[in-house]
């Protein structure tokens, strides 16, 4: 980013007047801040899928992480929680989990139903609770008690949102999503039709 600043140094004294160069010193360490690394921020966006029977997707909640840490690293990535594959063995569960990123296409097919920015150190507890998921021994995936919506529910809070799992929402990741909306009124955010 660069500022251009143009200062006329003619009769009546110019930047020497006093407090002038205050001024100008003032205004150069204003732009010097705006165009700080600190000023960076990460973003975390909740989406949801409604599924899709010919598509072979079933409803999913997941977020997006994006932006750039205050030391400049860009941020671009997705995590998801699911089942490693799809059966039947999933109604019974537990079943073998995964962290899966969806690819950028896939993006914007889905329901994004909010965005809230997070600190780089709220960024790095996120990503140390999504290895924390990835990570789990075993069969961790079970389909009403440990899915999606648990995932998500878990770094919403880690973002400072208030989260519940009404049993009647755990299968339903945009019902679920919209009820994460209106326990958040601060969020200013619409429910998703």
């Amino acid at each position: 980013m660069t500022f251009g600043l143009t200062v006329s140094v003619g009769q009546g004294g110019g930047w020497h007047r006093p407090g002038m160069r205050h001024l100008f010193t003032a205004l150069a360490m204003l732009l010097a801040l705006v165009a700080s690394p600190a000023l960076a921020q990460v973003t975390m966006a909740f989406h949801s899928f409604n599924g899709s029977l010919f598509g072979g997707r079933y409803p999913h909640t997941f977020i997006v992480l994006a932006g750039s840490l205050a030391d400049g690293t860009v941020v671009n990535e997705n995590y998801g929680y699911t089942a490693k594959s799809a059966s039947p063995a999933v109604l019974a569960g537990p079943v073998e989990h995964a962290i899966l990123a969806e690819k950028p296409k896939y993006l914007t097919t889905t329901n994004r139903h909010f965005t809230v920015p997070i600190s780089d150190t709220q960024y790095r507890r996120i990503r140390d609770e999504v290895a924390k998921w990835r990570d789990a021994p075993g069969k961790a995936y079970r389909l009403d008690e440990n899915n999606c919506v648990h995932f998500v529910g878990r770094m919403a809070e880690l973002a400072g949102l208030k989260v519940d799992y009404p049993k009647s929402l755990i299968r339903k990741p945009k019902a679920w999503l919209n009820r994460v909306t209106g326990l958040n009124p601060q969020l200013g955010a619409k429910v998703i039709k």
